[in-house]
C-alpha cells in the first residue's frame, strides 16, 4: 500500500463508504487497514471502505509517539483480522451502517463474521466485510457508564457456525433484526435462509427476500 505508507505521520482527510469523513493523523497502515488518530481517538479503518483520501494541511493534530492505542499489536505489521483478534474483550465502537454506531465488545471471530455483545442489542452477528471503522475505548471508559457486573463477560450461549450464511440457517423460525432495524423490512420472522437469500416475514406479513451479502448485522430481539 505505497499510497498510505508514503503519508505516515501526515494529517489526512479520509472519506469512507456512507459519506462519512474522518480527519486525523495517519499513524499506521497494513495491507487492508489504516490507523488514524483524530486528536482524541484511534480509528481503525479497513481500506476496502476508503473512497478517497487527501492530505489536510489545515488540520494540526498533535500526536505524541509515546501514545498507544488500547489495542496492542505484537508484530510489525497489522491487518484487520489481527486487530479484531487483539480487540477481543475490549470495549469498542463499531460503525457498520446508518446513523448509529455499535458499542460493546467482540466475543468470537469466525470466517466472515464476528459475534459482538452490545448492552443495547445484546448478542449480535456482524459481517466482517461491512465494518467501516473500529474505535477502542480508553481504559477508564465503559459503554453508557455501565458497571462491570452489567456487562457480562460470557453472554453467548448459542452455538456458532463458521460462516454467517450457516449461522442464518440456524436462525430459521426465529424473529430477527437486520441492520439495526434501519427500515421496518429489516424486522421479521426468518422463514428460510438458502442460496445466499433470506426469506423474511414482516409484522404485516409481507415477504421480503434479502440478499445475504448485503446484510451487515443480525440480532435477536
Amino acid at each position: 500500500m505505497p499510497g498510505y505508507f508514503a503519508h505516515i505521520h501526515e494529517d489526512v482527510k479520509i472519506e469512507i463508504s456512507g459519506k462519512r469523513t474522518i480527519i486525523g493523523k495517519l499513524i499506521d497502515c497494513g495491507l487492508d487497514i489504516v490507523v488514524v488518530f483524530d486528536g482524541e481517538q484511534f480509528f481503525y479503518i479497513p481500506t476496502v471502505h476508503i473512497q478517497h483520501f487527501t492530505i489536510d494541511p489545515t488540520s494540526n493534530i498533535n500526536f505524541d509517539s509515546k501514545m498507544s492505542s488500547p489495542i496492542r499489536n505484537e508484530t510489525d505489521t497489522i491487518s484487520f483480522r489481527k486487530i479484531l483478534n487483539n480487540a477481543k474483550g475490549l470495549f469498542v465502537e463499531i460503525y457498520v451502517t446508518g446513523n448509529l454506531s455499535l458499542h460493546g465488545y467482540i466475543l468470537n471471530i469466525l470466517n466472515n463474521y464476528f459475534t459482538f455483545y452490545s448492552p443495547v442489542y445484546k448478542l449480535m452477528f456482524i459481517a466482517l466485510e461491512h465494518v467501516k471503522w473500529l474505535v477502542p475505548y480508553n481504559d477508564a471508559q465503559t459503554p453508557y457508564s455501565l458497571r462491570a457486573h452489567e456487562l457480562p463477560l460470557n453472554p453467548a450461549t448459542i452455538s456458532l457456525s463458521r460462516t454467517l450464511e450457516e449461522q442464518l440457517k440456524k436462525l430459521e423460525g426465529k424473529l430477527v433484526v437486520f441492520d439495526i432495524a434501519t427500515t421496518p423490512r429489516h424486522i421479521g420472522l426468518l422463514r428460510k435462509a438458502e442460496q445466499n437469500m433470506v426469506e423474511l416475514v414482516t409484522a404485516r406479513n409481507e415477504i421480503v427476500y434479502w440478499n445475504q451479502k448485503h446484510l451487515k448485522t443480525v440480532h435477536l430481539p
